[in-house]
């Protein structure tokens, strides 16, 4: 019997550039195709409650437990779809590296730039995690309106976004970047729908 195949798709980016939508979109189509899906996230809200600091106040702790917490997330999202399925999808609501350029963020925004060595384990956690099969990144538009609900700060908003594409380069991780405009989210939708669909049976 074939093992059923399993796709890992991650989304990093700087807050409120429309992660968690384009997600819920990516899941609601896989859903209508009948395709086993599972999405994961909240990690921001969740980590508010442990209490951890956040945003422009993360440290070494704080994303060290992102990144477990979002593996074990995804690692328990996989169990969940079962075996039943010939493909199952799990989509990361903040894939694993995106903690690391939220940190790098920080470090920068407070002027306390840490060596590369001095935060080494969270490259070394991320890096442990099995690849993604297709990992998005966000491209933050200042221009585009943020909900008064969030107070974000810009500075820091624009650091994450400089630092999650420098990230990428660096680790040379391949990646898909996904602008605000409709008809990059919608290629981004595309591809991930042809990516599940290859491996579909007909």
């Amino acid at each position: 019997m074939t093992a059923p195949r399993l796709i890992r798709i991650g989304i990093m980016g700087a807050p409120s550039t429309g992660k968690t939508l384009l997600m819920r979109r990516i899941e609601m189509e896989l859903r209508g195709l009948d395709i086993a899906v599972a999405r994961t996230g909240r990690l921001g809200r969740r980590a508010a409650l442990v209490p951890l600091p956040k945003m422009q106040h993360h440290t070494i702790d704080s994303t060290r437990w992102i990144i477990a917490t979002g593996i074990a997330d995804e690692v328990a999202a996989t169990t969940s779809l079962g075996n039943d399925a010939p493909v199952r999808v799990v989509l990361a609501d903040r894939a694993c590296w995106d903690a690391i350029s939220y940190f790098r963020a920080a470090q920068e925004w407070n002027g306390q730039i840490v060596p590369r060595a001095g935060g080494e384990s969270l490259y070394r956690l991320a890096a442990a995690h099995d690849p993604y099969d297709l990992l998005f990144a966000t491209v933050l538009d200042p221009d585009l309106p943020v909900r008064p609900k969030h107070d974000y700060d810009a500075r820091y908003r624009t650091l994450v976004d400089h630092h999650t594409h420098a990230l990428l380069r660096e680790e040379n991780l391949p990646c898909t970047p996904v602008t605000g405009d409709h008809a990059s989210q919608q290629r981004a939708i595309e591809k991930a729908l042809q990516l599940c669909r290859t491996e579909a049976p007909v």
